[in-house]
């Protein structure tokens, strides 16, 4: 099944920046389809690939930091080509 990931890391600490673009670097570096804006990045795939890739992404974070929040928002759906109608 096809699913969609709102996702946003928020290190705890002085030094974010280089923690999130590495994260995002590493997202990018997949064969999922990534997308990015200001407040989150978004990645589309296959629920059975996706869901380990990005539980050992994530866990990699939590090992790099001592302090860290990952917030997640999954849709069971491919919304990569979605585009407002307003």
């Amino acid at each position: 099944m096809k699913i969609s990931i709102e996702l946003t890391l928020l290190p705890l600490n002085n030094n974010f920046e280089d923690h999130i673009i590495t994260f995002i670097k590493r997202l990018r570096a997949s064969k999922f389809t990534v997308l990015e804006n200001p407040m989150s990045t978004q990645i589309y795939g296959e629920y059975d690939l996706l869901m380990p890739f990005l539980t050992s992404e994530i866990k990699k974070s939590f090992e790099n930091q001592e302090n860290v929040v990952v917030n997640l928002k999954i849709v069971k759906s491919d919304r990569s080509n979605y585009e407002p109608h307003f």
